[in-house]
């Protein structure tokens, strides 16, 4: 049977990661601006994109957890403290390296993730933001008070050493993240596609009636507390890397909502959207203080006025997007798709 346009004649065809050529090759093109990109750039706009990396990360396992499966959780900060806890541990004081100290810090938090599933099992909406509301200051409470961890002196976290080679520069970093956060995306969109990305969709559509069709409820939502909590571990443990030194303060509930408008503003239930809320929220606070050094000088009533109200303008571009629009950037990207690949013929 001969292919018409985009039409798929078999189901490998429909369920390939690659749909087309085009997706390979702009596929390609992002690859090489990764490797291309950090030597055009400045130390400050690598560590801004550094960042990104990370927060693209966490992103893609809480959208996992609310935009796939529809369990909502306000404590994804405590799985990110517990990653990067563990490895400043297991680095630090154990002296283990990063290469293992990576891959026990995902799995620390999916131990921990599971634990909170379970209880959650028998909770909903709002009683089960409460509870991982709850179990986030929990795990402040006691990376604060437990002599391990220093409380809020902090805990110096050593440099990333791979092979006897010490990753230190900005560009190094970028490289690592970069392909972390290429990976982590991989994965993400391969679970979705899989068996179980299936089962959480359907247990976030109507729960009820996935478990009518056989679908283990207790086992798909704990297995989702712990995929998200995994890569939370894992941007847990790159962050505490990258930052050198980790305090309490820095995963309180502020990082949590920082990640839920992530994955509302990029669109929900969308690997592309988890990736581009993340790159949009991490650059918001920086476009902000760009904004403030731009008119400071020439005109100084003004910055002075965007630096005294940072978090309105940020919660008003939040707003704001919910209002006009609500299924995010990847929303967006849907329409302008759909718009050139039926042009002319529209209206």
């Amino acid at each position: 049977m001969a292919k018409m346009g985009s039409l798929k004649t078999s189901y490998k065809e429909d369920m390939a990661l690659f749909q087309n050529t085009w997706v390979k090759v702009w596929l390609g093109i992002l690859i090489a601006g990764l490797v291309i990109c950090p030597y055009f750039v400045s130390n400050y706009q690598l560590s801004i994109l550094n960042e990104m990396a990370v927060a693209v990360i966490g992103a893609l396992g809480l959208n996992l957890l609310i935009g796939y499966t529809g369990q909502i959780s306000l404590g994804h900060a405590a799985f990110i403290a517990i990653g990067a806890y563990t490895t400043a541990l297991l680095t630090g004081d154990l002296g283990l390296p990063f290469v293992v100290s990576l891959p026990l810090s995902g799995a620390m938090a999916a131990v921990l993730g599971m634990i909170v599933g379970v209880p959650a099992l028998r909770l909903k909406g709002l009683y089960l933001a409460l509870g991982t509301l709850a179990f986030g200051f929990i795990v402040e409470y006691v990376i604060f008070h437990w002599d391990l961890t220093r409380g809020d002196l902090g805990m110096a976290v050593p440099a990333i050493s791979v092979a006897g080679f010490e990753i230190n520069t900005e560009r190094q970093y970028f490289h690592l993240t970069a392909v972390m956060a290429v990976l982590a995306t991989i994965v993400a969109k391969n679970v979705t596609r899989s068996k179980i990305g299936r089962c959480f969709t359907a247990i976030r559509d109507r729960d009820i009636a996935a478990e009518a069709m056989g679908i283990p409820l207790a086992k798909y939502k704990i297995m989702a507390f712990a995929i998200s909590s995994f890569y939370a571990g894992i941007a847990g443990c790159l962050m505490a890397h990258y930052q050198r030194w980790i305090v309490p303060g820095s995963f309180d509930i502020h990082q949590s909502i920082a990640f839920i408008a992530m994955i509302v503003l990029g669109g929900l239930g969308t690997i592309l959207g988890a990736v581009l809320g993340a790159i949009l929220i991490t650059a918001i606070p920086h476009a902000i203080v760009y904004a403030t050094d731009l008119f400071k000088d020439s005109y100084p009533v003004f910055g002075g006025l965007i630096v005294d109200f940072k978090l309105g303008i940020f919660g008003l571009i939040v707003v704001l997007f919910l209002l006009f629009e609500p299924h995010g950037l990847a929303g967006i990207y849907r329409r302008t798709k759909l718009y050139w690949k039926t042009w002319p013929f529209r209206y």
